[in-house]
């Protein structure tokens, strides 16, 4: 779940302002005080109004319009109904999870897997058009049959969350919203930040603000380990050098993450996920759109470093993070504020959820060669300047220990499952495979 734009949420906003910067307010106050506009000439004044009208302009037609869930139904009793059903637990359930971001990839299937364990599920998404909306309101279309309840809403707007935290009591919170993408953020940096930023503060007050306070796990990303050289990455390795601003956000959110844990109290546990893919994946990802283009006839374009060397990664089949997500889930402990106040130590933890076998982009194509029955035509060319890093490769000693983690599927398997749900679901003609026509990842 993402927004595009640049307004932060109130509280990112008073974080920013306590930095001491009250002596730049008191001048812009005598700057627009009237004495001072009384000293101008007639062409300062025009000037100063005309600046003043383009900057409205930009925040009127540029900035995201963060509306109101409450505005759009989520006040009536139907509304109110449905959110209060789908958190009911069945048997066998033991938590009340609240899902952001649950209509996109990994989020729509960890709401199901929970709900099939009978737990308690509400989602919520704002389903952004980043990439094709079809293929998030089929994948909510999914987890509507399955008896949960999708809230559509911006993860900034504190009315709808607190809206939802008031009708139900959330053991926990899965944070699974973001934007996601590491060379759109060259593009539209201040989406990263209104989204990655902006909306995780804001869910961060509201749970820090809730009595009793839940459990937080939310998605980081093996992008934060960024230009570091060691193998495999551990989470005890550095991550001050970001490559790319979608990992400087997630960084951001593994910052922030602590400092509510260390001040408020909040139980929070931080996934670092290693390229994820499978059925119902994302279509700007590598994986879906070389599968797309080779069923196509189209080129693909394979990346290589500045001196030849191929890129690798840790691809790690969805039903895997899927289980590390639940096992986090399952193993948090509660969170020890209340009031906004900490009470005592809280459990602070970061994973990595990859599968510790990295494969050479190459290696990936040819397998899926295999599947697809269809040679590649592959395009070779420098890896640009967006933020991409040559490999990946996770260390999971600390989730295995931890949490049972336990990477089952490799590439081949993962690959032939997505293989034959992309022929199912994209049928050539069918109007799923129409409503993909045109779009291009970044």
């Amino acid at each position: 779940m993402t927004s595009k734009g640049s307004a932060l949420p109130v509280q990112l906003v008073k974080l920013l302002e306590a930095d001491g910067s009250h002596k730049v307010r008191a001048n812009s106050y005598y700057f627009f005080s009237r004495a001072a506009v009384r000293h101008m000439n007639w062409l300062k004044t025009l000037c100063l109004f005309s600046f003043l009208f383009i900057i409205a302009w930009g925040f009127l037609f540029q900035a995201p319009a963060v509306n109101s869930g409450l505005h759009l139904g989520c006040s009536s009793a139907a509304w109110e109904k449905a959110v209060i059903e789908s958190a009911q637990r069945q048997k066998g359930g033991k938590l009340t999870v609240l899902v952001t971001g649950a209509a996109g990839f990994v989020g729509s299937h960890v709401a199901l897997a929970l709900k099939n364990l009978g737990d308690g599920v509400v989602g919520l998404d704002n389903f952004n058009d980043y990439y094709p909306v079809a293929l998030k309101r089929a994948r909510a279309s999914n987890l509507q049959k399955a008896g949960i309840f999708i809230a559509e809403g911006d993860l900034n707007d504190q009315q709808i969350l607190a809206k939802l935290f008031s009708l139900v009591y959330f053991t926990h919170v899965l944070h699974l919203a973001a934007q996601a993408g590491v060379r759109y953020a060259v593009k539209n940096p201040l989406a990263y930040v209104h989204s990655n930023v902006g909306g995780f503060v804001t869910l961060l007050e509201q749970c820090k603000n809730t009595n009793p306070q839940p459990a937080v796990v939310y998605a980081s990303s093996s992008s934060v380990y960024g230009l570091n050289s060691k193998v495999p990455f551990s989470e005890d390795d550095r991550t001050d050098h970001p490559a790319s601003l979608y990992a400087a956000t997630k960084k951001a959110d593994e910052v922030l993450a602590h400092t509510y844990n260390h001040i408020y109290g909040l139980s929070i546990t931080a996934l670092r996920f290693f390229t994820v893919y499978g059925p119902w994946g994302r279509p700007d990802m590598a994986y879906f759109s070389f599968t797309r283009n080779i069923m196509e006839g189209q080129p693909i374009k394979i990346f290589q470093g500045p001196h030849g060397e191929e890129l690798a990664r840790d691809f790690t089949f969805i039903d895997d993070v899927v289980k590390g997500c639940i096992a986090s889930l399952e193993t948090a402990l509660p969170s020890t504020g209340r009031g906004g106040k900490k009470r005592r130590k809280a459990q602070f933890r970061i994973f990595n959820l990859g599968n510790t076998q990295p494969v050479k982009v190459g290696d990936f194509v040819s397998i899926l060669e295999k599947h697809l029955k269809k040679k590649a035509i592959r395009h070779i060319i420098p890896m640009p300047s967006t933020g991409d890093v040559m490999f990946t490769h996770a260390n999971v000693t600390k989730a295995k220990v931890s949490l049972g983690y336990n990477p089952m599927t490799d590439l081949d398997t993962g690959l032939r499952l997505f293989v034959k749900w992309y022929k199912s679901y994209y049928k050539p003609g069918g109007d799923h495979e129409k409503m993909l026509r045109g779009y291009k990842p970044y």
